[in-house]
């Protein structure tokens, strides 16, 4: 039997040539006239376009074709338990949906629903490992001396010297910990507890019941964990009050982990080093937001796991997927309900 794959949103036609061209009973449903228009490479939450009532109609008809969904349907998420009768299986292009399938009620659907958990791991250590360097390498400093024309020698601290507490030990979190210990960095994890862990790189793994008495000797502090009731709000208050004066915190997760209101507080005061952050409480970060006009805090609008190459690696993926879904064997990266990941 033939399986019908809707794509769902921008993919590049070498791309989809290749899901065409990889099994004889493919059948490949893809109109990019009716997709969200890309702003950038790999854009896969664009805004929709202006259709006619006779396009929308159109869209939903072939949505309902879908044996496999490459990404959400961009138009009705909600509605796909009723439409996507035939739907089995649906490769997500995020390594975190739990918030959005919980939001449209895709949690309680019978859709095998897979992840691209994995996919931006390298990206996000390398952003990571840049946000560390900005700061301990006085880049801030830099650029307000360079702005003043002004000439004086320094000294920084070394990554080498420092210790970090990674928070999230999944794929990313893992690639995070053997970067940074590539870069001599002594790397500790936190993991769920009750869980055993061996982690290339990591100098100690610890549970949420040993965070507060380890933050306060560690100099980058970075997020990589998914959100989930467990882990929102993981960082608050107390936990920033607990920080040293020269520590960084990078976070690549979701906003919702930290005290958001705290971390402004304590890098207006410079009661902390400095922050890197992808994401935010609120997304995109209000105009008024003071996280913009803090010199000690870069600001990236969610965009650090994006690179050029990432619809060949998640094609990549989800090809291998559909050939363990093709054979009855278990998908990569399979959302878990029960935990939100």
């Amino acid at each position: 039997m033939s399986i019908n794959i809707v794509i769902s949103t921008y993919l590049e036609p070498e791309l989809v040539e290749r899901i065409e061209t990889s099994a004889d009973d493919v059948i490949v449903h893809y109109r990019p006239d009716l997709l969200p228009p890309p702003r950038y490479a790999c854009d896969h939450s664009a805004p929709p376009r202006n259709l006619t009532s006779e396009q929308l109609d159109e869209w939903r008809s072939i949505v309902a074709k879908a044996d496999v969904m490459w990404d959400f349907d961009w138009l009705e998420p909600a509605a796909m338990c009723e439409r996507c009768v035939n739907l089995k299986w649906i490769q997500g292009t995020s390594a975190g949906i739990g918030g959005f399938v919980q939001r449209t009620g895709l949690d309680k659907s019978s859709f095998i629903m897979t992840t691209a958990g994995g996919i931006h791991a390298v990206p996000l250590a390398e952003f990571v490992v840049m946000g560390a360097l900005y700061f301990i390498k006085g880049i801030p400093q830099l650029t307000r001396w360079k702005h003043e024309h002004h000439w004086e020698r320094y000294t920084t601290r070394q990554l080498k010297a420092c210790r970090a507490l990674v928070v999230g030990l999944g794929g990313m979190g893992r690639q995070i910990v053997m970067q940074l210990a590539s870069q001599g960095v002594e790397v500790w994890g936190l993991g769920r507890t009750g869980r055993t862990y061996d982690i290339e790189g990591a100098a100690k793994v610890i549970d949420r019941s040993d965070l507060d008495v380890t933050l306060p000797s560690i100099d980058l502090l970075v997020l990589s964990c998914p959100l989930t009731p467990d882990t929102e709000g993981i960082i608050g208050a107390a936990q920033v009050a607990l920080l040293k004066s020269d520590a960084i915190v990078v976070n690549v997760s979701r906003g919702q982990l930290v005290d958001q209101d705290a971390l402004v507080d304590a890098l207006s005061h410079n009661k902390i080093a400095g922050a890197c952050l992808d994401v935010f409480l609120e997304e995109p970060l209000p105009l008024d937001s003071p996280l913009w006009d803090l010199d000690n805090v870069i600001v990236s609008p969610h965009s650090a796991s994006t690179v050029r190459t990432e619809n060949e690696d998640l094609v990549t993926l989800f090809l291998e997927n559909l050939d363990h879904l093709r054979r009855g064997e278990p998908l990569r990266n399979v959302y878990d309900r029960v935990l939100g990941y």
